[in-house]
């Protein structure tokens, strides 16, 4: 099988970049030119993975499927994974397909290509941490689903246990602990509301932050704020606390021992350690080495998004956020779009850093934005700061839906909400 362009990843920014690809080819050529490879068969916006692990958003009303976004944006998919590369013959291998009983289904197959994105993502680094299986991740919608099902039984174990208590502690304080610890909050709040007062139960919730402040890649007024808005929702934040190990029941750090029903581990990031046997420049976290055209040290492989790391200012690399794969992607599809249209590409990716936006619940939030760009940079907090992250989601809809797509799925969804509430238990 043979594709002009071949993205292995359908993140947000390799589904942007398929998906505006296979628009400009039009229904005839971008199916035959164009392909995405994902090794799941629905995609969900990664911002909201913790969403759905606290079960206040519906992943199978969230996730869009690969195959009907391939029709409408005139791209191919394939369900797979990439195995083996061969960038002098310009061929890759993805892995065979088995179902739950372990029943083949699809074989290894091979493919070949003119130009290859990867826009694999990354994973969890757990920093060597012992007891690691202990703790939940999120990083697929997979991993969020296992969380939400643990939860929800927890929730009701403890609606009916002695004490009456549940354990939460939540390793790591960027923006996936911050948001997963709020939601977690208004999920609790929801669930006191449907019990009998009798089953009332308590939920203790710590936040375990090894730098001095929480948000700590974001500037100050943005952390305090954070973890002020946190203490009043009466989650216990710990920083500058080190976590040596994980057990069962509880962390231990430090600092002493957190007893804890469930750990989930939002402390860092790391690409697969499988990238540094394709061939290709890796660094020492597996990222692949990319330069300013976000071209790997193969010819005709590009990566981008947290895959790739990519040359910024003063030494340092373009940070892993969703607006930098979607500021990737829009660069990609130009290059890629001169290179099928036999023209050299031109120009350089430059990064701007726009400010980011944090969540804390359903009408709250903060953020800065302009980011570290020249200039002032704007504080934003409360009802404002969440419109405009929720705006975030709505525009990268609206890169793989169309304008239209996305006001009938976001109308769908608020009177969805409307009807069966907010948090969801199946």
């Amino acid at each position: 099988m043979h594709h002009d362009v071949v993205v292995i990843g359908g993140g947000a920014g390799g589904l942007e970049l398929a998906s505006r690809l296979g628009r400009s080819l039009g229904r005839k050529l971008g199916p035959r030119r164009v392909l995405l490879v994902d090794r799941s068969v629905f995609h969900i916006w990664k911002p909201t993975l913790h969403e759905v692990a606290a079960g206040t958003l519906d992943s199978h009303q969230e996730g869009l499927s690969y195959t009907v976004l391939a029709r409408r944006n005139h791209f191919s998919f394939s369900l797979g994974e990439m195995r083996a590369l061969d960038t002098a013959q310009r061929t890759l291998r993805l892995g065979a397909i088995h179902d739950e009983q372990g029943k083949l289904l699809v074989p290894e197959r091979t493919l070949s290509y003119r130009w290859l994105v990867l826009a694999v993502g990354s994973g969890s680094n757990f920093f060597g941490t012992p007891g690691a299986e202990h703790a939940y991740v999120l990083e697929q919608a997979a991993d969020a689903e296992r969380f939400r099902r643990h939860l929800q039984a927890a929730f009701t174990r403890s609606a009916f246990a002695t004490d009456k208590r549940l354990s939460i502690a939540i390793v790591g304080g960027g923006a996936t602990g911050v948001e997963l610890s709020a939601e977690l909050i208004e999920a609790h709040q929801e669930t006191l509301a449907s019990l009998d007062p009798e089953q009332a139960f308590r939920l203790d919730l710590t936040i375990v932050e090894a730098s001095p402040r929480i948000l700590a890649g974001l500037p100050e007024r943005i952390s305090a704020q954070a973890k002020t808005a946190l203490e009043r929702k009466q989650v216990r934040v710990l920083t500058n606390t080190k976590v040596q190990a994980l057990q069962p029941d509880r962390l231990v750090t430090d600092q002493g021992e957190i007893a804890a029903d469930l750990i989930v581990w939002a402390a860092g990031i790391k690409a697969a350690e499988a990238n540094a046997g394709f061939g290709l420049s890796t660094t020492k976290s597996n990222q692949f080495v990319v330069n300013e055209q976000l071209e790997t040290s193969a010819a005709g492989v590009y990566a981008f998004g947290d895959c790739a790391a990519c040359p910024w200012v003063e030494g340092k690399l373009v940070p892993a956020r969703a607006q930098a794969a979607h500021q990737q992607a829009s660069f990609l599809v130009g290059t890629l779009r001169s290179l099928l249209h036999e023209r050299a590409p031109s120009g350089r990716f430059v990064y701007r850093d726009f400010g980011s936006l944090v969540s804390l619940g359903e009408n709250k939030g903060v953020g800065n934005l302009m980011g570290g760009l020249a200039g002032r940079n704007f504080f934003v907090e409360g009802l404002i700061a969440k419109w405009m992250y929720m705006s975030l989601h709505l525009m990268h809809h609206r890169a793989i839906l169309g304008t239209g797509g996305t006001f009938v799925l976001a109308l769908a969804r608020l009177l969805q909400r409307r009807v069966s509430g907010r948090l969801k238990l199946h």
